[in-house]
């Protein structure tokens, strides 16, 4: 039995996020608090982002005020999969009130999160002077070409022991998929495209969510086709949606956001039956939920890959 509060919050970011979805610039969530018979009191953090399947930040407060003071662990299982942050918030909450604070988090490395645009050319020095290796790069925001000319200037310009991550969000269309992946191919010294074979340039690691979650069969295409690879994102935005296209195939990398892909026991589960290619990333969350995500991440990064939560630059 706990008792349950829950508090909501606002949060600004220190710049506005621009992404092919539109511009994020305030963050909602709920914090939540369970408090055992001893006394102990434990915390969860419900972080939804309703354009990534998730529920709508109204929906999850409609929840939480609907909830007796009192619940149960049958409670906390019961929640529907329509509520998916909800599921996360309230069971990794509760599974920190098991012994489960601690955890091996000192291993994983970080990727940093560059603005749009050209701001990432000057952006990113800053961030390589504080350690980061991995960069993420926010495309489909611009028109291709002019993200083309500045994609040329952010490879020339990093250094060739980084990697760099190119995220659309499902921005692209299919010739625009196509273009970044042309351009990707001749950058990671494939000697086909790359006579020179330049040792001077990053190694671009994936494009992530090219296309929209309903060309999900392109996708699959293109990562045939291409030696450079493709990471979904949207389209595995919870637990349901990872079970679907590993169904239908789907055996590249997965980008993992655990605050809003469901109960974090599932997320266990299918990672490791599975054994799949994971990078798990942040939401923008506070550190009640990153704690308990870069907890899970800890547990089933079988890759090495960096975590996706070098956000400090955006105030989280």
């Amino acid at each position: 039995m706990y008792l349950f509060e829950f508090h909501p919050y606002q949060k600004k970011f220190l710049q506005p996020l621009k992404t092919s979805h539109g511009i994020w610039d305030v963050r909602e969530g709920i914090i939540i608090s369970l408090c055992d018979e001893n006394g102990e009191i434990y915390w969860g953090e419900i972080a939804p982002i309703d354009w990534f399947a998730s529920e709508t930040i109204q929906q999850a407060l409609d929840f939480c005020v609907q909830l007796p003071r009192k619940i149960t662990k049958e409670t906390i299982f019961s929640i529907p999969d329509k509520l998916p942050a909800c599921q996360f918030g309230f069971e990794s909450a509760m599974l920190m009130g098991n012994g489960n604070q601690d955890s091996e988090t000192d291993s994983l490395s970080y990727s940093a999160l560059l603005s749009s645009g050209k701001g990432a050319l000057d952006q990113w020095q800053t961030l390589y002077s504080q350690g980061y290796q991995t960069f993420k790069w926010k495309i489909g925001v611009q028109p291709i070409q002019e993200e083309l000319e500045i994609l040329t200037l952010l490879t020339q310009a990093l250094p060739t022991t980084t990697k760099l991550r190119l995220d659309a969000n499902g921005g692209l269309d299919f010739l625009g998929a196509i273009a970044i992946l042309d351009f990707c191919e001749k950058i990671n010294n494939n000697p086909n495209n790359n006579p020179n074979n330049n040792p001077e340039l990053p190694n671009i690691e994936f494009i992530e969510q090219p296309l929209a979650v309903e060309e999900f069969p392109k996708m699959l295409q293109l990562s045939q086709n291409y030696q450079t690879p493709i990471a979904l994102d949207e389209s595995v935005a919870n637990i349901k949606q990872l079970n679907t296209v590993y169904k239908e195939g789907w055996r590249g990398i997965f980008v993992i956001k655990p605050l809003i892909a469901g109960f974090p026991s599932r997320i266990k589960q299918f990672c490791q039956e599975n054994q799949i290619d994971a990078v798990f990333s942040s939401v923008f969350e506070t550190s009640v939920g990153r704690q308990a995500a870069l907890k899970l991440a800890a547990e089933l990064n079988f890759s090495n890959r960096a975590v996706g939560f070098g956000v400090s630059n955006f105030g989280f």
